[in-house]
């Protein structure tokens, strides 16, 4: 695995940093695309059922939409 990327998303009109290691992002926008919509709307689902940081939900998700 390589370094981590920190990259801006917009949640509910807040401008927040997420850092998430390089494969992690490629699998996430990925997902988006697959459901044709933007990582920020993507993440904003993600942040309203979280109850962890907001990083280790969004792996969460990648890794269990990649199990299923």
């Amino acid at each position: 695995m390589s370094g981590l990327e920190k990259h801006s998303l917009t949640l509910h009109g807040h401008r927040t940093s997420v850092t998430l290691e390089p494969e992690f992002w490629r699998a996430f926008k990925g997902i988006a695309a697959e459901r044709d919509i933007a990582i920020n709307a993507l993440a904003a689902e993600i942040d309203e059922g979280r109850s962890t940081n907001l990083a280790s939900a969004i792996r969460v998700f990648v890794l269990n939409h990649y199990l299923r």
